[in-house]
């Protein structure tokens, strides 16, 4: 199986370079002093698992120089998917289809208006990990998993080829019952944690003892479950007390990718993990104070961030 790994990363670096580490054929889209670094030095992992190099790797910044991929692993953040979707578009195969692991829940949808629904499945994983510079990934803790399935739920042959790739690789992979599920169950935890992140500018350890702040998250972690019922996706009664169990077992240094671009004044997935919750509650006419208050708290910056400052 040919993978392109679509976004050089913490998700596309790391979880690329296990498997290519596993001698699977993979082939690595990045850009800039990352790309140089890469094809010079190889890709470097630091991870809490053992650290490794892929050298030499088949990386390169233009689709032309791939050759038919079996399966894209799109592994840019949520803002960038659109954009990254047209970029394959001309070079899409019939057999070619697309696990998108980004945070959030629009993904899926967002690829099957582009690409046609055919060649998408739906994908997410779980990891802290981000790019320490050029040519290094850095996975600093959690242990790391990614679940895909078939839009409509079918247990599909490549879907099923692609779990053995990464069983193969020693990774952690399982293709879920309902993917949708699977996107909101992550999602539940996901935006209340990096939204509660983002706007103490703190690591987990530090909100989550302060008394304040773990209500802040437990209260948005309920404000996003009521949507999610609202919205027709039937999370199990007991799912806000699994995600305040995770917040527990997360390593006290951890914080988001979006807590990370925040801090560096970057453009986020504000949108995609915190506003899509907001703007959800408000067609069902649900109350979100906290999501809202951390929405409108940090758009200004994400608005500066993208040069939009109006």
């Amino acid at each position: 199986m040919h993978i392109l790994i679509f976004g050089t990363g913490g998700v596309g670096g790391y979880f690329g370079g296990r498997l290519a580490l596993a001698g699977e054929k993979v082939t690595f889209i990045a850009r800039g002093d990352h790309l140089r670094t890469m094809l010079d030095h190889g890709l470097k992992v630091e991870s809490t698992l053992g650290n490794f190099v892929i050298h030499p790797i088949n990386a390169t910044d233009n689709l032309i120089e791939v050759a038919d991929p079996d399966v894209i692993l799109l592994c840019v953040k949520a803002w960038q998917l659109p954009g990254a979707a047209k970029l394959i578009l001309p070079f899409l195969q019939r057999d070619t289809f697309i696990v998108p692991l980004q945070n959030g829940i629009d993904a899926p949808s967002q690829l099957a208006e582009i690409l046609g629904r055919e060649h998408v499945l739906g994908g997410l994983c779980g990891i802290f990990s981000h790019v320490a510079g050029p040519g290094q990934i850095h996975h600093t803790g959690g242990h790391p998993w990614v679940a895909f399935a078939e839009l409509d739920n079918h247990l599909s042959a490549r879907a099923q080829d692609l779990l053995e790739v990464f069983e193969h690789a020693g990774v952690e992979a399982e293709i879920p019952a309902d993917i949708q599920l699977a996107l909101w169950q992550k999602f539940l935890f996901i935006s209340a944690f990096s939204g509660i992140g983002a706007v103490t500018r703190v690591p987990v350890g530090i909100f989550r003892a302060q008394q304040g702040t773990r209500q802040m998250f437990i209260d948005a972690v309920q404000e996003c479950y009521a949507v999610a019922i609202a919205h027709g996706i039937p999370l199990p009664a007991d799912s806000v007390t699994n995600v305040i169990d995770s917040l527990d077992r997360i390593q006290p240094e951890a914080i988001s990718s979006l807590q990370r671009d925040i801090l560096n004044a970057r453009p986020s997935e504000l949108e995609a993990q915190v506003g899509t919750v907001v703007r959800l509650a408000q067609h069902h006419k649900i109350p979100t104070p906290q999501f809202s208050l951390i929405y409108n708290s940090l758009l200004p910056q994400e608005k500066l961030a993208r040069g939009d400052a109006s």
